[in-house]
């Protein structure tokens, strides 16, 4: 997965299609990602005191990696990701404008 916690990536498909968000959460092992903001569900919270009422909280789940595009900060264009190597490093670059992510 060419995806890492605190990139801006564009949504694809689904009810969020086209908004953008940061990555707060990455699954490689599952290949999902966490988009702030994004791909929201409710759930129900217990209250936690005597006397408090329970309350719907709105909680970002994780999309399939497959399903977002990374935003170039070089270009500001979604784009596919390569990986090449420089020097003794693997560095991450975009497919478009071929800038060094």
């Amino acid at each position: 997965m060419k995806l890492k916690k605190g990139d801006n990536v564009k949504m694809m498909v689904g009810k969020d299609r086209g908004k953008t968000g940061a990555i707060i959460a990455a699954f490689p092992r599952e290949e999902r990602v966490t988009v702030e903001g994004l791909n929201l569900v409710k759930k129900r919270a217990k209250p936690r005191m005597q006397g408090e009422s329970g309350q719907t909280v709105a909680v970002a789940r994780p999309i399939a990696a497959s399903k977002v595009m990374l935003i170039c900060p070089n270009c500001k264009q979604p784009t596919r990701v390569g990986g090449r190597i420089e020097g003794d490093r693997k560095v991450r670059y975009c497919k478009k404008c071929k800038a060094i992510i």
